[in-house]
């Protein structure tokens, strides 16, 4: 269907980060390239595509990657350019039917075959006929023609929504297209490019935008190491096929990065056709755990040759001491299979019968190991796109992780096998259509798993004195991914290590069970090109996930205090209907183990836990959570001055961004980085819909941390480190959206600011020096137009 323009996106070029995260992609090869359109060119000079490399980098990357890129159109890589556009939207709310999948790299592999699936040129091209100039050299033009009013709100009819309703002209409909949307060129509603970014574009475009060829240049003793990982994955005994597949399905997302190489080369775990050694040639399924079919496959490490986007980038270490650590959890322990579970939803739906000969203590240990990943992975995932995606969480909670000594499922093995048939996830059903569906979406065997679970438990006499402290696992002193801070951004989410902020209203404590589960719903089960149906199904889910988590927190406070909290998390009728609906009853039989010396337990807890890090954390949130005088300061003067609205309630705090970024130059010429968090509070967090009603925005507080948090950044802010002082002042004066209109023209950066890619481009260079390895590409999809109709809540 083709819709109509509210805010064309496509091909909007905004920010992205330096050169160095571009790879050239071999996602077309070149025998395949060589059909209708394509533009390989073997003898292109390098300094030549390194310019106009660097201008897509920094200006057309952030808007243009991932599943959210306007129109399909990746302009990450070489492939994704020849690959072009498309009118069909990845993410789409009301589709009845699964949408053929169409991800870059895996559904197609030839310029013909994405014309099958739909996709049209942007460049240069021998298919177009009858029109003069490509979609994207016209898209520029059309923005030169009709630059925006600098320091000015964009046109109101340039809408910013995530969910715009979105045309994607091909190059023959164009003329009517800039006729009926002159102000709709690139790059899109922000300021424009320099007259050097614009004439080397058009150059390369007049040209024929050709292409690079070369593939990556792995170094040799990386290489030993991929062969090493592909014998081990590819061992031919039983033992070793399912714990492959058991990490295959828990890494197919993830970008592989061995320590001793390159910061910014990454590697992807695929499934292939073709053996270690040759060519490699992905098996393209729906999710990680259907069926590779019948031919033999293989597990093989792939080189990743795109633009690094912070968005979806999630690390994992796969050096040496990864395979040791795979030998010691998998294969150490005494366990043996007879006959290797099968492919497809049913098995996927229910990881711990597929899985049940690995011992649960290794499944759990093994995601233990990297929490911070996996957590990341229910973020970064394609799951989490748009408002429902995240509003059944709070918008900041800290999580604890269950040790596995405490934990009834990895300590006593009937558990599992006792309890399985109740931890089925929606996707098991997904293929019998919408009476599977309608039970995914049924809530009945989560409650007849808890029923399950307090009786195991209060039965256990292992657990007759309740959870204490040591029930908590600790990283056995050495991980400090056993606490994390999950941050909700209102439409999409970030997660970092340690507690951070003040002390939050709701914390998780995970455990084996849950964590799994979350993850089979979030990611290996979910389908971003699936029906409403399943997306639904999958986050009422994931409510029950968080409730179950929350309960689980609970059960470690005073049993008088438990009721009290819980109805403090859940404020409302209808949020007490949703309580009772879900047949959910805060346990005040079960004892904790903790006596508490304060009449704050949560605090104490909460505390208590950072206290037993062995020095993994900061104890102390030095802008937000220590008010003494022997607190850490670094730069006093400035830390001081944060502190004044960090963590602090007030009428001002409304009117900002979900996250905005705070730059101070220095006197000494050097430029510091503050991430400014909006902690929206809320009545409940009980529903999908209507969040607006569940607000509490008395309650919301500002949580300030250095450096990038999120990968969605929201609005910029620039000043003198000599004028914090009088930001502070000025920004808690705010009443009104008058005001905060003045304090954004004295202090903030608008889209169509002069020094909009100058800052963007500052930001990411810090970014990039900070962390080389997690830094990525911050997308500007999101960043704020603040107007004077504008509601507050998206300022």
């Amino acid at each position: 269907m083709l819709r109509t323009l509210q805010n064309c996106r496509f091909l909007t070029c905004v920010f992205a980060a330096s050169i160095a995260f571009l790879h050239a992609d071999q996602g077309l090869a070149q025998s395949d390239a060589a059909a209708p359109g394509a533009t390989i060119d073997d003898k292109l000079e390098n300094a030549d595509w390194a310019n106009v490399q660097d201008i897509l980098n920094h200006r057309c990357v952030v808007c243009h990657s991932c599943y959210d890129a306007p129109c399909q159109l990746k302009l990450t890589s070489p492939a994704g350019l020849l690959r072009g556009a498309s009118r069909e939207a990845v993410y789409h709310s009301e589709r009845l039917k699964d949408a053929q999948p169409t991800r870059l790299g895996i559904d197609a592999h030839t310029i013909p075959g994405w014309r099958d699936l739909g996709f049209f040129p942007v460049l240069p091209s021998s298919e177009v006929t009858g029109a003069s100039g490509s979609v994207l050299e016209r898209s520029l033009n059309l923005g030169r023609q009709a630059r925006l009013t600098a320091n000015a709100p964009v046109p109101t009819q340039l809408g910013l929504s995530i969910d715009h309703p979105l045309t994607c002209p091909t190059t023959q409909e164009f003329d009517a297209f800039s006729t009926a949307n002159p102000r709709a060129g690139m790059p899109y509603a922000t300021a424009p490019l320099s007259e050097q970014e614009y004439q080397t574009l058009m150059s390369w475009l007049k040209n024929g935008a050709p292409l690079p060829s070369a593939t990556p240049q792995i170094p040799q003793d990386i290489q030993d190491q991929i062969t090493n990982w592909e014998a081990f994955l590819n061992a031919p005994d039983r033992r070793h096929q399912l714990m492959s597949r058991y990490v295959y399905e828990h890494l197919f997302l993830a970008r592989l990065h061995f320590p001793t190489d390159n910061p910014r080369q990454f590697f992807q775990l695929v499934r292939s056709a073709s053996p270690p050694g040759s060519k490699i040639e992905i098996i393209a399924t729906r999710r990680p755990f259907d069926s590779p079919g019948p031919r033999p496959f293989y597990y093989r490490l792939q080189a990743f040759d795109e633009t690094i986007v912070h968005k979806d980038h999630l690390v994992y270490s796969f050096g040496p001491d990864r395979l040791a650590r795979y030998k010691q959890l998998f294969l150490d322990p005494a366990w043996s299979v007879t006959d290797l579970p099968a492919y497809g939803e049913d098995e996927g739906g229910n990881p711990f019968s597929t899985f049940a000969n690995i011992p649960a203590r290794s499944r759990y240990q093994f995601l233990l190991d990297d929490a911070l990943f996996y957590v990341r992975s229910f973020i970064r995932g394609p799951v989490c796109h748009g408002e429902t995606a995240v509003d059944v969480i709070e918008d900041r909670f800290w999580v604890s992780f269950l040790d596995p000594d405490a934990d009834l499922s990895v300590t006593n093995p009937s558990f599992l096998a006792d309890g399985a048939a109740f931890l089925e996830l929606p996707v098991s059903t997904a293929d019998i259509g919408f009476l599977g569906d309608l039970h995914g979406m049924s809530h009945e065997n989560q409650i007849k798993y808890l029923e399950f679970r307090d009786a195991r438990y209060r039965n256990s006499a292992a657990h007759k004195n309740g959870f204490g402290y040591d029930a908590i696992w600790d990283g056995e002193g050495t991980n400090p991914q056993a606490l994390i801070t999950v941050f909700r951004h209102f439409d999409n989410a970030s997660a970092m290590t340690g507690f951070h902020g003040g002390i939050p209203e709701t914390a998780w404590v995970i455990d084996y069970p849950v964590f799994e589960r979350i993850y089979y719903d979030l990611v290996a089960g979910f389908d971003v090109f699936g029906r409403l149906e399943h997306q639904l199904s999958t986050r009422l889910y994931m409510d029950e996930l968080r409730m179950e988590s929350e309960d689980t927190f609970l059960n470690f406070m005073p049993r008088g205090n438990r009721q009290r909290m819980h109805k403090i998390w859940y404020q409302g009728a209808l949020a007490e209907l949703h309580t009772y609906w879900h047949r959910r009853r805060v346990d005040d039989s079960f004892p904790t183990g903790i006596v508490f010396k304060t009449d704050t337990p949560k605090q104490e807890f909460l505390l208590e836990l950072l206290n037993r890090g062995n020095g993994l954390w900061s104890i102390e949130d030095t802008i937000n959570r220590c008010k003494g005088a022997v607190c850490p300061n670094g730069n006093a003067e400035v830390v001081n001055n944060l502190r004044d609205i960090a963590n602090e309630t007030g009428d001002w705090v409304r009117y900002l961004s979900d996250v905005s970024l705070l730059l101070l130059d220095n006197e000494d010429g050097s430029t510091s980085l503050y991430s400014l968090l909006h902690d929206k509070a809320h009545y409940n967090v009980a529903f999908l819909f209507e969040e607006k009603d569940r607000r509490n925005p008395q309650a919301d507080v500002l949580t300030i941390l250095p450096g990038v948090i999120g990968s969605y950044t929201n609005f910029y802010f620039r000043l003198q480190e000599a004028q914090l002082a009088s930001f502070v002042t000025d920004l808690k004066s705010v009443r009104s959206q008058a005001e905060w209109l003045d304090f954004v023209a004295t202090y903030g950066l608008r889209r169509t600011s002069p020094g909009f890619w100058e800052t963007s481009d500052q930001v990411m260079t810090i970014f990039l020096a900070s962390d080389p390895v997690q830094a990525g590409v911050l997308d500007l999809n999101r960043y704020k137009d603040p107007r004077s109709d504008s509601d507050p809540e998206n300022n």
